[in-house]
């Protein structure tokens, strides 16, 4: 839940500094939301969801 919190967030922002910097206009940033929120509706959230889960715990497992 934190890490899927934390996701949206991390987008959320982007999608704001994208939209104040002029690269991505008000219309389209609709367009993706809304795909984002009718793609989490269907059949492939969870697989979309063990992926994401997968990249975060190979980037948390990695040491430096």
């Amino acid at each position: 839940m934190a890490i899927s919190l934390s996701v949206v967030l991390l987008l959320a922002i982007i999608l704001v500094v994208l939209i104040r910097g002029g690269n991505l206009k008000g219309g389209p940033a609709v367009v993706a939301v809304l795909f984002g929120f009718f793609l989490a509706s269907t059949g492939m959230a969870d697989d979309i969801q063990r992926f994401l889960d997968s990249i975060t715990q190979t980037v948390a497992s990695i040491k430096f």
